[in-house]
């Protein structure tokens, strides 16, 4: 069976657009900003994106199954990695220098992306108007 290009790398491109979401999801539901109700409708939206995006890459049935449990192997793997992270950093830290460290790189993102100064995510300057004109 001969595949096309888009065939070939639909599967890849739909893993790196679903990374960002996993995070996020992870993220939140770490940092306990919502309640099990407002999970439960991110989780749905995710899902109704996935369906999306897999539609729109034409993948069939049995290629959803097996990125969707791909994904969900990545995820399992990336939080028993992060608690693994953890763990190590409370051999080296106490609660208190934990909080501290937290505190401070909260406080620096907060410094650089409330400039005003039109940073990208990796510190590029967005408007060129504004890197000629400095």
């Amino acid at each position: 069976m001969k595949m096309s290009l888009r065939q070939m790398f639909a599967p890849a491109l739909l893993a790196i657009a679903l990374t960002p979401l996993a995070v996020v999801a992870q993220a939140d539901q770490h940092e306990g900003r919502h309640s099990g109700a407002d999970r439960e409708a991110f989780s749905q939206r995710m899902e109704e994106r996935r369906h999306e995006v897999y539609d729109r890459a034409g993948l069939n049935e049995e290629q959803q199954t097996a990125l969707n449990e791909l994904n969900a192997e990545h995820f399992q793997a990336m939080q028993a990695l992060r608690k693994e992270h953890q763990d190590k950093v409370a051999d080296i830290l106490s609660e208190e220098e934990r909080e501290s460290l937290k505190n401070a790189m909260k406080e620096m993102r907060d410094e650089h992306h409330g400039d005003g100064r039109g940073h990208g995510r990796h510190g590029q300057r967005e408007n060129s108007a504004e890197t000629a004109s400095e």
